[in-house]
């Protein structure tokens, strides 16, 4: 069984891509270049038609994805090419709770667990509303990762309590996308979850460069990116997989020198 032990060792690169963009062929190959890269997790994107945590370039990941007949089906089936090959690699999915509902969550789950999957990042789905999904994740050996936003300060100390595996720590209000600046409370804020749980904290929303990437991963336990990757994607398309590593083994480096 997969866990979440060893990601955090030392300061994490976490990396996301849009199963199906352009097509799953080019995403298992995306996948296989960025755990050559060095990358410490990835989160593997289930497109849905309305994503509303994501920004523009996302979005549009997720409308080629769709085009390109991507179901979770699909997505599952790929995913044991990849493990083929990479067995033990941490990933996880980031979802909306619509495609997972719809699914069934026993069935979800359960196929997480057959492939080795770390779970989920829902970012739709409350706190509050965790428990019916969280109790069959819990079953198959999968957990559900929370989020905290800037602006959750008077929820920080119940959602810190209660997190595992690793909290996703918004950098800013709005949607996903690339960035110039960030929330300035950030450091406050992952002192204030510190106060209340072990639980590594990773940082995204809007990293794009080695110098946001090494100051979020000093700030805390590991750096997250998606936009960025997804807009190589989007230039490149099938060809994008030399430029995927690349970026990647760059970021790597940035988080390695924040230890």
């Amino acid at each position: 069984m997969n866990s979440f032990s060893k990601i955090f060792e030392k300061k994490a690169f976490i990396a996301f891509i849009t199963a199906g963009d352009p097509n799953l062929d080019a995403t298992i190959d995306f996948i296989d270049k960025m755990i050559e890269s060095g990358v410490s997790l990835i989160e593997i994107g289930i497109p849905f038609s309305d994503p509303i945590a994501e920004g523009e370039v996302i979005s549009e990941a997720d409308i080629r994805a769709l085009a390109s007949k991507t179901t979770t089906d699909k997505i599952f089936d790929a995913l044991k090419i990849v493990r083929k090959k990479h067995k033990d690699f941490p990933l996880i999915f980031m979802t909306y709770a619509n495609p997972v509902y719809s699914y069934g969550y026993d069935k979800f789950f359960k196929k997480c667990e057959e492939l080795n999957m770390l779970g989920a990042i829902i970012p739709d789905l409350p706190f509050e509303e965790h428990e019916e999904a969280e109790v069959v994740a819990k079953k198959y050996n999968q957990t559900i990762i929370s989020m905290i936003a800037p602006t959750s300060e008077d929820r920080i100390k119940k959602i810190a309590s209660n997190s595992k595996g690793f909290i996703y720590l918004v950098s800013s209000l709005g949607v996903t996308g690339m960035r110039d600046t960030f929330s300035s409370n950030l450091e406050e804020i992952v002192k204030k979850i510190r106060e209340y749980t072990n639980t590594p904290v990773a940082i995204g929303f809007g990293i794009k460069n080695e110098e946001q990437a090494y100051n979020m991963a000093k700030l805390s336990d590991g750096a997250i990116v998606g936009s960025a990757i997804v807009s190589i994607i989007a230039k490149y398309g099938s060809n994008a997989s030399p430029y995927i590593y690349e970026y990647c083994k760059k970021m790597v480096e940035a988080c390695n020198k924040a230890n």
